[in-house]
């Protein structure tokens, strides 16, 4: 089984026009094939498009380049399966949409909680590659600009966080109405009034009509996977919320739990072993790059207190969290 691959479409290249963004440019610097969009959409593996989006943020040498595509964004220059959310009741179906289908866009997986306070997304990116800010930043900003096409009202976020916000703070509380907070993972959150808020592009016809393609589409990226792979990117998106069970993971991946174990044995693992290794990738990966507290990383990696990411951090590696985070192991 080779590595997914995230479709590139056409739209990029309208997108970069208007920007007044050479694509040949973007391509070079990216090290992919300059024809690379001329004969309609690629499929790019996860290093690949974070390699196109590193270029793209070189080429561009601004620094409020995702305000600029923000701006640039109009219902044109939406991928199918972003044009179709279009046509979603409200905000918090399309978020829910999107959820579903994200990964035909690009590496990343979202997560959606609703309640009587609001809707808030949240990125799941894959573990072993840092994706560049200036996407996170942009897939931050795009929900904002989604709500407002759709409804063609100010919607403003209550709040929006990363672990990284942009240096010009300033600039995007004045597009978003919110500054972006720095919080230990990527997310926003809309008022339950405007996530309720009527989109004027409401089209249930439409839907039908894109939906069982957005879903061949999603099969076809998940028929070659195996089920270790599937568990992990699973995990990647449910460790976060705390309901990384064996029962609700198997329920996510529709399959039995008894389906579960034995598709995992004829794979020579186990699903305790998988999670132990993403928990373990994940702990690495935040120690290394994040910043973040023990604390915090025991919550976003599942466990209920530190001492409990202690101990299995200690069982993994027979260090301490913070003689990693030193450069010891």
């Amino acid at each position: 089984m080779g590595p997914e691959k995230f479709t590139l479409g056409p739209t990029v290249r309208v997108l970069l026009a208007d920007l007044g963004i050479a694509l040949p440019n973007v391509l070079r610097r990216a090290s992919l094939p300059e024809y690379l969009l001329s004969g309609g959409p690629v499929a790019l593996t996860s290093a690949e498009f974070f390699a196109f989006w590193r270029a793209l943020d070189d080429e561009a040498a601004e620094e409020n380049l995702p305000l600029r595509i923000a701006q640039a964004v109009s219902a044109e220059v939406f991928d199918p399966p972003l044009f179709a959310a279009l046509c979603s009741p409200d905000l918090t179906v399309a978020a829910q949409r999107i959820a579903v289908h994200k990964r035909l866009i690009g590496p990343m997986r979202i997560s959606v909680t609703s309640s009587v306070h609001g809707t808030t997304v949240r990125y799941h990116w894959p573990a072993e590659l840092d994706p560049p800010n200036t996407l996170v930043i942009t897939e931050l900003v795009f929900w904002v600009v989604l709500a407002r096409v759709a409804t063609r009202f100010e919607v403003r976020p209550l709040r929006v966080g990363t672990p990284s916000p942009p240096a010009d703070i300033e600039a995007y509380q004045a597009f978003l109405g919110v500054p972006i907070d720095r919080t230990p993972e990527q997310s926003i959150t809309f008022s339950a009034v405007d996530a309720a808020r009527p989109f004027l592009t409401a089209n249930d016809q439409m839907w039908q009509f894109f939906e069982p393609e957005l879903r061949r589409r999603l099969s076809e990226l998940t028929d070659g996977a195996t089920m270790t792979e599937r568990l992990r990117a699973a995990l990647l998106e449910m460790l976060p919320a705390g309901t990384a069970t064996m029962g609700a993971v198997a329920r996510e991946l529709a399959v039995s739990t008894r389906t579960l174990q034995r598709r995992l044995r004829a794979e020579s693992t186990s699903f305790q072993a998988v999670l132990s290794e993403t928990r373990e990738a994940l702990a690495r990966h935040y120690l290394s790059t994040a910043g973040l507290p023990a604390a915090e990383i025991a919550f976003l990696l599942g466990y209920e207190d530190a001492n409990s990411f202690y101990r299995a951090f200690h069982s993994w590696t027979g260090q301490t969290p913070q003689r990693v985070r030193a450069g010891g192991g």
